[in-house]
């Protein structure tokens, strides 16, 4: 049973950093890809990053472009958000996501079937 656990949530100031990490476990897949998205109060879940198994391929949002930036460690299962510049609209639950194989748009919710419970970010002065 795959596992994703975030880390990193908190509260910054409009314009501070923030750094989102995320450790899965339990994966029998020898490739996957894996991914962010966030939901913030009264909305829908939106895509934010996305990265592939071999690092060469990356997606943004274009709500996060040019501010955010995904990576991962294969050798330590996990995946991490550099979040740089942030502003007041970027305050949500952030989850983390997993998939051997996206069926449909990397950008849709349903197209991953593994979530982790999620781990607040609040942009706020």
């Amino acid at each position: 049973q795959v596992q994703l656990v975030e880390s990193g949530g908190g509260l910054v100031q409009p314009g501070g950093s923030l750094r989102l990490s995320c450790a899965a476990s339990g994966s029998t897949f020898s490739r996957y890809a894996m991914g962010w998205f966030r939901q913030a109060p009264g909305q829908e879940r939106e895509f934010v990053a996305s990265i592939n198994w071999v690092s060469t391929t990356t997606h943004y949002s274009d709500a996060v472009k040019g501010r955010f930036t995904i990576s991962r460690d294969n050798a330590k299962n996990t995946v991490s958000l550099q979040m740089n510049s942030l502003k007041p609209e970027d305050t949500a639950i952030y989850y983390c996501v997993l998939d051997d194989v996206i069926r449909g748009s990397r950008y849709s919710s349903v197209a991953w079937d593994y979530w982790g419970q999620g781990t607040q970010v609040t942009v706020s002065s």
